[in-house]
């Protein structure tokens, strides 16, 4: 004769359940948000920035239509094809 288990054991046998559930769903909804929100092709890059003489690119932005080099204390902001320098941003010091 068999008999069943306590109340305590089948309560933690349907809680075990129920997380394994939510769990899988967890799963779920995060790969099809990865799969949603990845992005498509890369954006097209120019072949290459002429920077004025004496600078360096420490960062590189791009925008929708510019892209943006950070080079030493100045921002230069070039068209999306990198062929012309739109504006010049010197960075200056923060007051204390």
């Amino acid at each position: 004769m068999e008999t069943s288990p306590p109340p305590e054991v089948r309560f933690l046998k349907l809680l075990v359940g129920a997380l394994a559930l939510v769990m899988i769903g967890g799963m779920v909804t995060i790969v099809a948000l990865l799969a949603v929100r990845l992005p498509g092709p890369p954006p097209a890059l120019p072949e290459g920035i002429a920077l004025p003489d004496g600078l360096s690119a420490e960062a590189v932005t791009l925008g929708r239509d510019f892209i943006a080099v950070v080079a030493g204390d100045e921002i230069l902001i070039f068209d999306r094809r990198g062929s012309t320098l739109r504006q010049r941003v010197r960075l200056e010091p923060a007051g204390p």
